[in-house]
């Protein structure tokens, strides 16, 4: 095991023991950017590309695909955390199952559809390398990839505006969270390489913004499927 092995493992180790604390701040609407601002911009951009099947990449407890049912979706979920999983299929609206991104990168996964989206769901290095190499095979011809992440400018804080894993935390949320995971921070350019890199033409990079700071809240790509 290498060493993002091992990071990603930690990562996995965090969200098994934080699934319940997640799902109930998401459920009450704790977290003020998302209530505000990136929920409703992912879920924007997701019906920009009028998908009739939906892959969430990372699904949580299955708010995003209650979200896109609603609007007579197909969705299907997936996420390594058996207990988020077991969240969404109780909340509904999608065919849900636990699922790693080495599983997904192995063709495990046997789907086609016309949309994935991954919302806040990429924390890793060679995970997500990997990830990207598959998903072409998971979309219909044209079909879109949407991701939404932290804004490298914002992410960045003080450190170097270089690719490189960071430290975790959960300032501001509940005591009830523990154990913050690792993180890998890529700059814009990374993030655009990874899309032109895997076979995907990007269209759009929205940038949400905070109403009264005017600063980013998150980017979102916006990419289809090449040839």
């Amino acid at each position: 095991m290498n060493n993002d092995q091992r990071i990603d493992a930690k990562i996995i180790s965090s969200w098994r023991k934080n699934a319940i604390p997640w799902t109930v701040t998401v459920r009450e609407g704790q977290i003020e950017s998302r209530k505000l601002i990136t929920d409703q911009a992912i879920v924007n951009a997701v019906l920009s590309r009028s998908p009739h099947s939906v892959l969430d990449m990372g699904c949580g407890e299955g708010w995003l695909a209650r979200e896109l049912a609603a609007r007579e979706i197909k969705v299907a979920g997936i996420d390594v955390v058996p207990d988020l999983i077991e969240q969404a299929r109780m909340g509904g609206g999608g065919d849900f199952q636990v699922l790693s991104h080495e599983e997904l990168a192995d063709g495990k996964l046997k789907v086609r559809v016309d949309l994935i989206v991954c919302n806040f769901a990429l924390f890793g290095k060679q995970s997500v390398d990997g990830l990207f190499k598959v998903m072409p095979s998971l979309l219909n011809a044209q079909g879109s990839l949407i991701i939404q992440t932290l804004h490298p400018l914002m992410a960045c804080g003080n450190f170097p505006y270089l690719d490189g894993w960071r430290t975790g935390s959960w300032a501001g949320f509940s005591a009830d969270f523990t154990d913050p995971a690792p993180w890998y921070f890529r700059t814009l350019e990374s993030w655009v390489k990874l899309f032109l890199n895997n076979g995907f033409r990007l269209l759009d990079m929205r940038e949400p913004v905070y109403p009264l700071t005017r600063q980013p809240a998150s980017v979102i790509f916006i990419a289809e499927k090449a040839g």
